[in-house]
């Protein structure tokens, strides 16, 4: 498969309840009985099969091929205080050329802003086919009511958001109101019209892996197109473990429903290294109908930088000085 294209056409808005599962959703008594219905997490044998799929080795022809697929995922992102138009612009320029000096380099999938600045990146990358995803529903805490959420996606759509990412609650969430999580997805959904949701949910705070699995069902369940690890601003994100854990949650809401939705590792990937060991992760647990941007992304501001480097490093077998690739 073509890197630097999309697999499938992004689909219209999915109707929550054509999974088949709608009973399952029809009461919190019915809701809760499923998620912990759910088979056990063995962590032991998780955290052995993360760690033995992180030491496969990928060579020559495989790595350079692993490295601009693991380009055309990313979701270049700046989500700060100080951001200002035109930092935006400017990752949105190396979107859209990740590497001016070399235009067989793949365009990154998306820029991932806040909704102030939705307008702005869709300039910047305007005719080039990369998205612009906007975080929103108070983000990174969520601690809004919904009414301010479902304005933050209405508002970040009409700017021309392509995708949103939301944060569920997770107070809600870990105190086990669950139906209150699945129909504030549902809400949220809805007021994304055609742009595809993301369901972040803040894996470092679901403290069990038992959780992080019924998370990806109850996201699922609600209608997230994607879901994903974190928001990068809580002290553990990404892990192979926990990606690995959500794959298998889609590999297997796939296989009972019919229903492809996509993972997103967010936060703490930063080598080249690490980006070929989430995709082996793919691979050998969802499958290569995975391994496509429009079905995997890596949430990630620097890990660009090295896999430009290590890119380079592949086509003249030297390393690029300090001033190859910008700053973000």
């Amino acid at each position: 498969m073509d890197p630097t294209t999309t697999g499938a056409p992004a689909p219209g808005p999915r109707a929550a309840d054509d999974h088949g599962l709608a009973d399952v959703t029809s009461s919190e008594t019915t809701l809760r009985r499923f998620l912990h219905g759910l088979p056990g997490v063995d962590t032991v044998g998780l955290e052995a099969r993360a760690s033995a799929l992180g030491t496969r080795s990928i060579k020559t022809t495989a790595k350079a091929y692993a490295i601009d697929l693991a380009i055309s995922m990313i979701d270049l992102t700046t989500l700060e205080g100080a951001d200002t138009p035109g930092k935006v612009r400017s990752l949105g320029a190396k979107a859209v050329y990740p590497d001016p000096t070399d235009r067989s380099t793949p365009r990154v999938a998306a820029v991932c802003v806040y909704p102030d600045m939705v307008a702005t990146a869709k300039a910047a990358v305007a005719g080039s086919g990369v998205k612009v995803a906007s975080v929103a529903t108070a983000f990174p805490a969520g601690r809004a009511a919904l009414d301010v959420k479902l304005a933050d996606v209405r508002d970040a759509v009409a700017a021309g958001a392509d995708e949103i990412d939301m944060v569920i609650d997770r107070g809600a969430f870990l105190s086990g109101r669950y139906m209150k999580v699945y129909e504030e997805i549902r809400a949220v959904k809805e007021a994304s019209g055609a742009a595809r949701l993301k369901v972040i949910f803040e894996t470092g705070e679901l403290s069990t892996y038992d959780n992080i699995r019924r998370a990806s069902w109850l996201g699922m369940l609600g209608g997230a197109d994607f879901i994903k690890t974190s928001t990068g601003k809580v002290a553990v994100n990404a892990t192979p473990p926990n990606t690995l854990l959500m794959l298998e949650a889609v590999r297997d809401f796939r296989a009972q429903t019919g229903v492809q939705v996509g993972v997103k590792p967010a936060g703490g990937i930063r080598t080249t290294k690490d980006a070929v060991k989430f995709l082996v992760l793919v691979n050998e647990t969802a499958g290569e109908d995975w391994l496509d941007n429009h079905w995997f992304r890596f949430g990630a501001s620097s890990l660009l930088n090295d896999l430009l480097m290590q890119r380079q490093k592949l086509a003249t077998g030297r390393y690029s000085g300090p001033d190859y690739v910008t700053v973000d």
